[in-house]
């Protein structure tokens, strides 16, 4: 992964963004701490080609990245349950789909095949957390097709990361982390869902059920959103 610039704080806005709606699809996957998000990411790109990009997973890489300037200012945030500046995760984010489309283009070039005519889908895991993060990255990176998110219960959530908790070895999978987390995801991240609702631009899934039944609503939901091959 390419190292990620400092954030220049007010920087001034682009003109357009990096990748056009009408090159990249771009669904952000929304949903409490445990409502099974990177499970039916796996999913949909298992069946339907879409490159998953986990915020958190691109953010803990960073962290333990060697020279990362922003290791420990990410680790603290995790930890704390708070919210990494936006000006990293969003870059984080654009390096990983310049590369994820390079590699794609070069993969399509040297096996001759017409697979490159289908553009590039991303599923955009845990991001954005705020609205502001939202509107930066649909400015700086590219339009959000869809909100696809996960309604779960906190108790459900609860249980399954502590569950998860005992084999992760993740630092904020425990009891006090993970209510931090809740509160932070009610406070600024549901916001985001009703924004995108409002403008018809969400999908929202009942978590609570298996994992086989939350993906069966899921592929409906969608085909019914973006045609029955999406």
């Amino acid at each position: 992964m390419p190292a990620v610039e400092a954030p220049s704080g007010s920087s001034p806005s682009k003109s357009t963004p990096t990748f056009s709606p009408q090159d990249v699809t771009v669904l952000f996957v929304l949903g409490g701490p445990g409502a099974g998000k990177g499970t039916q990411c796996a999913n949909l790109v298992r069946d339907h080609g879409f490159t998953h990009l986990s915020a958190g997973d691109l953010l803990r890489a960073e962290q333990d990245r060697p020279g990362s300037q922003f290791g420990d200012l990410i680790r603290n945030c995790i930890r704390n349950g708070e919210i990494v500046p936006m000006e990293v995760t969003v870059r984080l984010l654009e390096n990983a789909m310049d590369e994820a489309i390079t590699r794609r283009q070069s993969n399509t070039n040297n096996n001759n095949s017409s697979s490159g005519d289908r553009k590039s889908r991303f599923l955009i895991d845990g991001f954005p957390r705020k609205m502001d993060q939202a509107l930066r990255f649909e400015e700086a990176v590219c339009p959000a097709r869809l909100v696809l998110f996960y309604d779960c219960p906190e108790a459900e959530m609860e249980r399954r990361l502590l569950e998860r908790g005992k084999t992760s070895g993740r630092a904020d999978d425990n009891a006090d982390s993970i209510r931090k987390r809740f509160r932070t995801f009610v406070d600024t991240s549901m916001p985001v869902v009703e924004y995108y609702e409002a403008q018809g631009r969400a999908v929202r899934v009942d978590a609570t059920p298996g994992p086989d039944a939350v993906y069966e609503d899921t592929r409906a939901k969608l085909a019914s959103r973006l045609g029955e091959d999406f």
